[in-house]
């Protein structure tokens, strides 16, 4: 009987888990049905949506590929979420350690108080800051993302950094300084490889951050060739009332695979980052 309950128990974890599975894969599935439907089987109502009723074509994708600026939007995305995530590794992770280590009593408010910077509505400040990038004649830049994400991701990943530090015992980083390292050779060659967890949760966190931002980018830029992914591919393939489900598919099927394989390959170290991180 117990054995039974086991086996009955057993299936029905699988079968949730196949539930929650499928429910998470079917954007991706419904991505690429309609990145390859024809476009007189993606509208034709009496058609299954969910199968290919004709024979598949690549046509939205080479409309994406060779009549838009979509590779353009792609490297653009790319160097914006690259300089995003250096400038806040530079910044959060010395004032998380340093919040984290001398600080104390209110090195935890302070902490709080930059955390709760990150909870401001984008929608309340980035008419200022679009005067203020104007201002410094950063307007139709890709600088002006590059000075303005880090605004929003370094409070967050601060904050996420300092209850990851706290995890660590003082006792490691005092040893490795009676051994004759310093101060500074102790963060670098002690700490920081213990909270790489953290670390990995503070790269991720920032490079999707940017890469799926929309009013900023939206603000700044007009010019299409300076756009990222996330305003190009709405403002480029969507005219008036016409929508082009295929190519708009399409542009977001090839934008979602760089970070489904992020987050599959470090999954387990995210979930450490942000669990580790919430302990204190």
């Amino acid at each position: 009987m117990s054995r039974i309950r086991k086996l009955v128990s057993r299936g029905g974890t699988y079968a949730l888990v196949t539930v929650f599975a499928s429910f998470a894969a079917f954007p991706f599935y419904w991505m690429v049905i309609a990145t390859f439907k024809r476009d007189h089987d993606l509208f034709n109502p009496v058609n299954n949506p969910f199968l290919f009723n004709e024979p598949p074509t690549l046509d939205h994708l080479r409309l994406l590929l060779f009549d838009t600026h979509y590779v353009t939007y792609l490297l653009n995305t790319f160097l914006v979420g690259i300089a995003v995530v250096a400038i806040t590794l530079l910044t959060a992770v010395p004032a998380a350690y340093s919040l984290a280590r001398w600080a104390r009593g209110w090195g935890e408010t302070l902490g709080i108080g930059i955390f709760l910077t990150y909870l401001v509505p984008p929608t309340i400040l980035f008419i200022p800051l679009s005067r203020f990038a104007a201002s410094l004649g950063l307007q139709e830049s890709l600088w002006s993302l590059i000075l303005v994400y880090p605004t929003f991701t370094i409070p967050f990943c601060t904050w996420l950094l300092m209850g990851f530090f706290k995890t660590i015992p003082k006792d490691i980083e005092e040893q490795a300084m009676i051994d004759g390292l310093s101060r500074l050779g102790a963060m670098a060659k002690v700490v920081l490889p213990l909270a790489i967890s953290g670390i990995l949760t503070v790269v991720v966190f920032a490079f999707t951050l940017s890469m799926h931002e929309f009013i900023y980018a939206l603000t700044f830029i007009s010019v299409s060739a300076k756009k990222t992914v996330s305003i190009g591919v709405p403002t480029e393939l969507v005219r008036g009332d016409v929508f082009q489900w295929g190519p708009l598919m399409a542009g977001a099927l090839i934008a979602s695979i760089p970070v489904s394989v992020v987050y599959t390959f470090f999954l387990d170290r995210f979930i450490a980052g942000f669990t580790m991180g919430a302990v204190k």
